[in-house]
């Protein structure tokens, strides 16, 4: 999903939960170490409430996050702290007999809803339904694109099946695509592969009160002001590799002012002892953080896995030409860039477009610039291309916003002589303007967030041709056309080996980067402040950096 780039975040990564906390991951099967910290009440301070809690319309990350760690369980989830996947619900990542276009899963004994109930194939068969019904929008539709007759299929409140999911009994589900999805692991980890009873679906009502096949139930939800959190004393820790469930409640308290959840969490007496902030800091928030070495200590910093670029727009002379792009992207100062974002503490350089959550922690680079640029290898490039300064353009940027990003490319673009020209517009209509061919200037700052950690959720939607539109386009909005490209991304869908298929992503991206439709500029970063008795803090890479509730406990 797209974001656009915010100034966020801060100081210190923490590598692990060991190290933050002292709670260790457990395998499958086995009871984890709480480390002295099973019980008490986890205390959250929010700006505002959820978004969606609903599992067939939960699509933000930190929603994401907080719905499939402690309120229902998926097919196949993240390990705390890790991109690594591991079966949830099922007893593994999937089994496909014919290349990648089916996938067939098998339930674990055992599982149990809130109120002691089985856990059923036709449950999840019914909430993948549901998710395609016009009356609940706004959910991930991976499942009704990829599905066989998903596009069409209108849900099931009209009494209709979709023939393409099958449960032949109650433990086994099995999925027929459209096409070969050997990421097909990866996308049930979503929130729409978790379980609803159809009993219990009480449709767009469903978002205040979803009924838990995780480790806790909802006891009270007041939107916009709290939600309490108990345990379900049917979840069983024996069937669940990843979440522990250390607190006895989680207190969600909505309405909070950003400086004061700073102040009483620098400050964590009482019950803000064992607090944490669900929004990251901002640089409001960081210049009061970091001085305070107590309060520095606690503040826990990731890689958003979102990665900001320069888009070019290929519909436009003479960046049709992969000289002047090449030649743009030598010229950028990305240091410079870097500072505009508030520095080393609130973003890192990008050199590719694919985090290093999505390459095992390794960085591409295939031009090697230096962080602040080549200026003489970029005029060089333009006077190849032919180009003659001095040159005009015009950067899309939003109003209301310091647009220091964009400051810090027209400087640099200066020194190479192209002049650029920064068109503010309301960031209400930034998107449509990037996403409408005819409307779109030579160039704007984007950024892409994946949905989850394979190549398949990045790549394509950024550089895929065959997805374009005359308007209301989203992530190839530099229009980059390339049918071999297209073939090789088909190709890589039909790769079912984890290893083999991450590899070709990651070879894809360095093919892409060397047609430059956009140029990598930097990773956001989130850092996000806890209180002094909290244990088990660690980002998560996959879901933007956010704190993981699997494992986060208090001291008694």
């Amino acid at each position: 999903m797209t974001t656009m780039p915010k100034k966020l975040l801060a100081a210190l990564l923490c590598a692990g939960v060991t190290a933050c906390g002292g709670v260790r991951q457990a395998s499958s099967g086995e009871t984890a170490d709480d480390g002295g910290a099973k019980g008490g009440t986890l205390t959250v301070l929010a700006i505002s409430d959820f978004g969606h809690l609903d599992p067939a319309r939960n699509w933000t990350m930190p929603d994401m996050m907080f719905g499939t760690r402690l309120l229902y369980r998926t097919l196949t989830t993240y390990k705390a702290g890790s991109s690594e996947i591991v079966p949830d619900l099922a007893t593994d990542l999937g089994t496909s007999a014919d290349g990648g276009q089916t996938w067939t899963y098998t339930l674990k004994d055992g599982l149990k809803y809130e109120d002691g109930t089985p856990i059923r194939a036709a449950d999840i068969k019914y909430n993948v339904e549901r998710s395609m019904s016009p009356d609940i929008s706004s959910g991930p539709d991976y499942a009704q694109k990829l599905l066989v007759g998903g596009t069409a299929y209108k849900g099931p409140y009209d009494g209709k099946s979709l023939d393409s999911i099958e449960t032949p009994d109650d433990r086994t589900i099995v999925f027929k695509l459209k096409r070969p999805a050997g990421e097909f692991p990866y996308t049930v980890t979503l929130t729409t592969f978790s379980p609803v009873p159809k009993a219990k679906d009480t449709k767009v009502e469903y978002d205040n009160r979803p009924f838990s096949s995780g480790p806790y139930k909802i006891e009270k939800y007041d939107r916009g002001k709290e939600l309490v959190l108990v345990r379900n004393e049917h979840w069983d820790r024996k069937t669940d590799p990843v979440r522990l469930a250390l607190p006895d409640r989680v207190h969600v308290k909505q309405g909070q002012d950003k400086d004061t959840v700073t102040d009483r969490l620098i400050a964590a007496s009482g019950a803000d002892a064992a607090a944490v902030a669900w929004g990251p800091a901002g640089p409001q928030s960081l210049s009061k953080i970091l001085p305070d070495p107590r309060a520095k200590q606690r503040l826990f910093t990731g890689v958003t896995g979102c990665t900001s670029t320069l888009v070019f727009n290929m519909n436009k002379k003479p960046l049709d030409d992969p000289k002047v792009r090449q030649a743009i992207h030598h010229a950028i100062d990305k240091e410079s860039v870097q500072t505009a974002m508030g520095g080393p503490n609130m973003a890192d350089i990008a050199t590719a477009y694919l985090p290093p959550a999505m390459t095992g922690g390794a960085r591409q680079d295939v031009y090697g610039i230096p962080p602040v640029g080549d200026v003489t290898k970029a005029k060089a490039l333009l006077a190849e291309a032919g180009v003659t300064v001095p040159l005009k353009m015009r950067l899309t940027a939003t109003t209301g916003s310091s647009n220091n990003v964009e400051v810090a490319i027209q400087e640099s673009l200066k020194k190479i002589g192209i002049e650029v020209e920064i068109n503010a517009v309301d960031g209400s209509v930034y998107y449509d303007l990037l996403g409408d061919q005819s409307k779109a200037d030579e160039m704007g700052v984007y950024g892409w967030c994946p949905d989850y950690p394979n190549g398949s959720s990045f790549l394509p939607p950024l550089f895929d041709s065959r997805g374009i539109k005359k308007t209301g386009n989203s992530g190839n909005v530099a229009y980059f056309k390339d049918a071999a490209i297209d073939r090789k991304i088909d190709d890589i869908y039909a790769i079912i080996e984890k290893n083999a298929s991450n590899k070709a992503w990651q070879e894809l991206d360095s093919e892409i980067m060397r047609h430059l439709p956009q140029a990598p500029l930097y990773l956001e970063k989130r850092g996000y402040l806890v209180g002094k008795n909290v244990v088990g803090a660690v980002n998560h890479p996959v879901w933007a950096a956010q704190l993981d509730y699997a494992v986060i406990g208090v001291k008694k």
